[in-house]
């Protein structure tokens, strides 16, 4: 009898581990995605703002098609882009090259510099990087709990049953890694 009452104790313990072990992963799982979909609202935000940034520009460096055409084939390249962390951090890096050369406009035309729609519009695409950045750091946090939750002694054996695959992480590509160089 006592040995029934045992066998069925460890019996539960083990069905109450499984059922916190998946819990745990779906919950690991839909934190990643969650902080997937806030990388994907402030990349769609600053794809929104970017038309009223080269509008504006427009007005004041008319010849500098080059540049603004540049803007509108990242935007919508981006549009475009598959939704995934290596898509997007694609995308988002084609973004931040062609805005650095509309920003580095701005100190070749003085009037254009002072336009108030212009500085509103430069800095809400900089608070907008900034959010950017923070919902990077933070998807990149989830899918380091997420993968280490797959890969650790005993909930890798509930992981690999039930078919949780590991995930990527948002990562810049080389040109966004290399310090600035500053000259006088």
């Amino acid at each position: 009898m006592i040995a029934l009452i045992i066998v069925i104790v460890i019996v539960a313990l083990l069905v109450i581990y499984g059922i916190a072990s998946y819990n745990g992963l779906i919950r690991k799982r839909n934190q990643v995605e969650n902080s997937w979909s806030q990388i994907d609202v402030q990349l769609k935000r600053r794809i929104d703002l970017i038309p009223n940034l080269v509008e504006t520009v427009k007005a004041y460096a008319a010849h500098e098609k080059d540049t603004l055409d540049a803007v509108i084939r990242a935007r919508n390249a981006a549009i475009a882009a598959p939704d995934t962390p290596a898509g997007q951090a694609e995308a988002n890096n084609q973004i931040t090259g062609a805005l650095r050369q509309v920003f580095a406009l701005s100190e070749a035309y003085p009037d254009l510099k002072a336009n108030q729609n212009f500085l509103a519009l430069q800095e809400e695409l900089t608070a907008t990087e900034g959010r950017v950045a923070y919902a990077r750091q933070f998807y990149n946090d989830s899918v380091l709990g997420y993968n280490n939750k797959l890969q650790a002694f005993p909930s890798m054996f509930f992981a690999r049953a039930l078919k949780f695959d590991k995930r990527e992480y948002f990562e810049a590509d080389e040109a966004s890694r290399d310090v600035p160089k500053v000259q006088f």
